[in-house]
């Protein structure tokens, strides 16, 4: 596993580095949401039109400091989602996870859209995360694992 994520941490540098000559950072506050064959875009205050919570952190892949964003279970709430058997989160670089309504359930999985108050840079994996507050110090002591966190999110898939 640690193989893998070193490959996916190298495959991502090199897509941001490509990525970030052609697109400004500014850019790219969007979300795309596929639910079967429908497809729309969420632009970042639709998505904070949920309650924001906040966590200071640092991440286990670099940024630190205060991470805002909503409960996922309230943004999926709010889109009409809340019953989704599957949801799929797609990185910039290919990289998928998915969440079933039951791993939803163990855990209060946040969808962060700030860092330090501002929207995320691709360079400090933005525009979007997926994160486990409660899991922070544990995931950063190696205790417990972060399978489920993903970064650089640019879409997300429900069925």
């Amino acid at each position: 596993m640690g193989r893998q994520r070193q490959m996916r941490r190298t495959r991502f540098g090199l897509f941001l580095m490509v990525f970030i000559g052609m697109v400004p950072l500014a850019q790219g506050s969007e979300l795309t949401l596929r639910q079967g064959p429908e497809s729309q875009t969420i632009s970042l205050s639709d998505i904070e039109s949920s309650p924001l919570i906040h966590v200071e952190m640092r991440h286990p892949e670099g940024p630190d400091g205060r991470f805002s964003g909503v409960a996922l279970d309230t943004f999926l709430a709010d889109q009409g989602l809340s019953n989704a058997n599957r949801v799929r989160f797609v990185a910039h670089d290919g990289y998928t996870t998915f969440l079933t309504p039951q791993q939803r359930r163990e855990k209060r999985y946040m969808l962060v859209t700030r860092l330090n108050g501002e929207p995320i840079a691709l360079a400090d994996l933005g525009p979007f995360m997926l994160i486990v507050p409660d899991d922070v110090a544990a995931v950063l002591q190696g205790t417990e694992p972060m399978t489920r966190w993903i970064w650089a999110i640019q879409e997300m898939e429900t069925r």
